[in-house]
């Protein structure tokens, strides 16, 4: 797994091996393309970030900052790798929280991008798309899942093999509360 453009394009992230999905280098190149107007300057939330390979993808594109919301002992010790690996420890927050509890707590400070990544086999995917309609706390929320999985109504599905990212967004300035 590697970054795959931008200031660091072809550095290679550490990985935590074992039961871990991580979007796979096609899947990922495509999310980027489909938000890069997005990119420069964002303030990015990456949910379950695993390694963290999407927020520093957006990073290495000119994200402003990103926060990672992780939990899992070894995906944290890849991510803590990689933030070292790339000096960003001062554009990036870690937080080793459960991805609920953290947006149950968050308030108001919203995003410009919000990346996630759920486990294909929970229901966390629709949950965080039923929260975000609830309660927008990014501009853009885009979640990766199962092509089999379908999310609640108001977002773009876009598929790519069996995975597809379904994208959330803000209208208007006023949307955001």
């Amino acid at each position: 797994m590697r970054i795959l453009a931008g200031e660091w394009a072809g550095v290679a992230l550490a990985s935590p091996g074992g039961r871990v999905r991580p979007t796979s280098e096609v899947l990922r190149e495509a999310w980027m393309r489909w938000i890069r107007e997005e990119i420069p300057g964002a303030r990015v939330l990456d949910l379950f970030a695993g390694t963290g390979a999407m927020g520093l993808e957006a990073l290495s594109r000119g994200a402003a900052t990103v926060d990672f919301v992780e939990n899992g002992p070894e995906a944290l010790h890849a991510l803590k790798a990689n933030r070292a690996k790339l000096r960003v420890t001062r554009r990036t927050r870690l937080f080793k929280r459960e991805v609920f509890a953290f947006l149950a707590e968050m308030g108001e400070s919203a995003y410009d991008l919000a990346f996630a990544d759920p486990p294909y086999t929970s229901r966390a995917g629709e949950r965080l798309a039923r929260l975000w309609l609830e309660r927008p706390f990014a501009a853009i929320l885009s979640i990766e899942h199962s092509r089999a999985t379908t999310l609640p109504k108001g977002g773009v599905r876009r598929v790519m093999e069996d995975s597809a990212v379904t994208f959330y967004r803000i209208r208007n300035k006023k949307e955001r509360g």
